[in-house]
């Protein structure tokens, strides 16, 4: 017999090593590898006529599962959220495994990422001439092309609060479980707060370069993904991104920021500017007294003097800004803090993290300094929608030609300018304006500057949305940030390790795609045969295959909270609920059926952030809302319609409850209310 799954997972492994034994790269698996999934196996021998070859594609299976098992895969409807690497890696092996080929089976699949260069090289599902279409119709796509019988619906839409219209009641409660193959914690978070609500099992997995790891929920019998979670990653300190780097990338980070403000922040509020007057633009900005008077400067200069017209005004603009970037703030930096400045402690302030900078001279033979003037040279032309030259030869021969008649002005430093150099100066700075100027009267002298938006009727802008894949971009971000890091004496990255920084890809490789999407189908096969099985039966998995390094745990059980309800102790955890199917039962009842059903006494309920009854409230709003249905109670409190069954059926209610014989405070889970059809 042959289950794709467990194929998966020593593929993954076995790939890895062959790639070690030809680049010399890792740690080997030295000895013997030992791998099984014995838990999967039916729980008492299968007769003849189960296992027998059918003459399909899924004898292999059938051989070691029996036929009706196989029944239930192609019975199964699960949801996949994310067609990137692991998801095309499951769709792949689903329509081995003949996962919803059945006609009761489908698998919905939504990711709303269009494919990018980057994805070829670790999304197997996706070929050159896909790039700029839908990851999700394309995989889906190439999963039917494996296996025609696969039913699958295809979606691009997020899974988020706001799509709850899409993803509804109707839609969770139809499945069998969820897979997730996402790239970031909120939205696994999100999924799993939907696979509780619901009672679904789900199936997560992760990967990081050669680490991966795998973790199946299953309902009443494990913790959810969200009961644990890593601290949040620390940023970059803002002081040490704007004038004490010390790493590539922070110089990158840097870079990343400085072309979204320019290339792309800057031309969107030249066109908010351009779409009304100058006075309603002024009044959008009343919300950013600590920004405002920085829009308006960047629109002025955006739509003043440095409005180009052609092409060698791009590359002036270019050229001017190299040397205010890293000439003339790192002078004005080492004007605030010279080299041989000590700190308040004695210590010399440039020492240890702090590396003291050194402004560049600009040198039109120096690549690095050459590609910087063309590519920003070029972004700009494109936010104004001016013709560039139509080669790169020619493109920089025209910038070597222009450059010769930039007249850069002598910089001189300035004293009084503030510097901060901790986070929490940083964080200060913004709430007092450097000098005692009036900001708003500032803010209306520059508004007076600027030319009305009907003297420059039909000018818009192009805001340029950073996109790792597109080389001009790139090319501008590398650019301004190995020169940043030659003014701090950083090593420079190439364009590839830019790429991969800039553009925050998660290393991704096909060994560790196929090893945990084994061992996520493995987990599925328990799920789907062996429902009912002891949670000793799944496995979270955690490998790193340049250990080499495997390990496997047994889930733990979800956290247990212990109430006294009638004298008795009661122990629930975060999949237990109370589930009113009494759509026309009013406040009162309510209160009347918690007191007797529970021996707790309604002290609060609250629907979302508002509270429908609590004991404090007037008696006469108290007893006015006792006679009302409950779905009335929130509608008349909100202000709003009521979710609209079928696609909606359910009201979450939150209690505060006490023992009617103490008066002690009970904690008690919350309240499902099944709205009326």
């Amino acid at each position: 017999g042959v289950l794709s799954p467990v194929c998966s997972v020593v593929g993954g492994v076995v790939a890895q090593e062959v790639l070690k034994a030809c680049s010399g790269k890792f740690m080997p698996v030295t000895g013997w590898f030992h791998f099984d999934a014995e838990e999967v196996l039916p729980d008492e021998p299968l007769a003849p006529a189960d296992v027998a070859p059918r003459g399909d594609r899924y004898d292999g299976q059938v051989a070691v599962l029996g036929a009706a098992a196989q029944s239930r895969l192609e019975a199964l409807r699960y949801f996949l959220v994310g067609a990137g690497a692991i998801g095309c890696e499951m769709l792949k092996t689903w329509a081995l495994m003949g996962v919803a080929a059945g006609p009761e089976g489908v698998v919905h699949v939504t990711d709303m990422d269009h494919i990018e260069k980057s994805n070829l090289s670790r999304q197997f599902l996706f070929r050159a001439t896909d790039i700029g279409s839908a990851k999700s119709t394309t995989a889906a796509a190439a999963a039917e092309a494996m296996n025609p019988a696969m039913r699958l619906r295809v979606y691009e839409t997020k899974v988020a609060p706001d799509t709850e219209a899409v993803f509804n009641d109707d839609f969770f409660e139809s499945l069998s479980g969820v897979c997730t193959a996402l790239d970031n914690v909120e939205a696994r978070l999100y999924v799993d707060q939907r696979c509780v609500f619901y009672h679904l099992p789900m199936v997560e997995s992760g990967t990081l370069g050669t680490k991966g790891n795998t973790q199946v929920v299953v309902p009443g019998k494990t913790e959810n993904y969200g009961a644990t979670r890593d601290p949040p990653e620390r940023g970059v300190p803002v002081c040490t991104l704007k004038h004490f780097p010390n790493q590539i990338e922070h110089t990158l980070q840097w870079a990343r920021e400085w072309f979204e403000e320019v290339m792309k922040q800057t031309p969107e509020d030249v066109n908010r500017y351009l779409q009304g007057t100058p006075e309603e633009f002024l009044a959008s900005l009343a919300n950013q007294q600590n920004m405002k008077l920085d829009v308006l400067q960047r629109v002025r200069d955006a739509l003043g003097g440095s409005r180009p017209t052609s092409f060698e005004h791009c590359v002036a603009w270019a050229r001017l800004r190299f040397e205010e970037l890293y000439a003339n703030n790192i002078k004005q930096l080492l004007h605030n803090f010279p080299l041989d400045k000590l700190t308040s402690t004695g210590q010399p302030f440039w020492s240890g993290a702090k590396k003291p900078p050194s402004p560049i001279v600009f040198d039109a033979e120096d690549p690095l300094h050459l590609s910087f003037v063309c590519a920003v040279a070029r972004l700009r032309a494109a936010v104004y929608g001016v013709g560039t030259p139509a080669g790169e030869a020619e493109e920089r021969a025209a910038v070597r030609e222009h450059i010769q008649g930039v007249v850069v002005p002598e910089f001189t430093p300035r004293s009084g300018v503030s510097i901060a150099t901790t986070e929490e100066e940083a964080k200060q700075q913004p709430a007092a304006p450097v000098t005692a100027l009036d900001i708003d009267q500032e803010c209306q002298r520059l508004l007076g500057e600027l030319p009305t938006p009907a003297s420059l009727a039909g000018l818009r802008l192009r805001p340029l949305d950073f996109d790792k894949d597109d080389d001009g971009h790139m090319h501008a971000v590398a650019a301004a940030s190995n020169l940043r890091a030659v003014n701090y004496g950083i090593g420079t990255a190439d364009l590839h390790t830019s790429r991969g920084i800039a553009g925050k890809i998660i290393p991704a490789i096909a060994t560790t795609t196929a090893l945990v999407a084994g061992y996520s189908c493995i987990e599925m096969y328990k799920l789907a045969l062996k429902p009912d099985a002891a949670v000793e039966t799944f496995k979270n998995n955690f490998a790193n295959l340049a250990l080499p390094l495997f390990t496997s745990s047994e889930p733990n059980p979800p956290a247990v909270t212990t109430s006294v309800i009638k004298g008795e102790e009661w122990k629930w955890t975060t999949w237990d609920r109370v589930d009113i199917s009494q759509p026309d039962m009013t406040l009162q009842d309510l209160i009347d059926y918690m007191a007797s059903e529970y021996g707790v006494e309604l002290a609060m309920l609250s629907y979302g952030v508002s509270i429908l009854y609590s004991q404090f409230m007037s008696r006469k709003k108290v007893e006015e809302r006792k006679r009302m249905r409950v779905p009335d109670v929130v509608a008349a409190v909100t202000k709003k319609p009521l979710p609209q069954p079928p696609a909606n059926k359910f009201l979450i209610l939150e209690l505060i409850v006490n023992d009617l014989d103490s008066g002690d405070e009970v904690e008690f889970p919350y309240l499902r209310w099944r709205l009326a059809e």
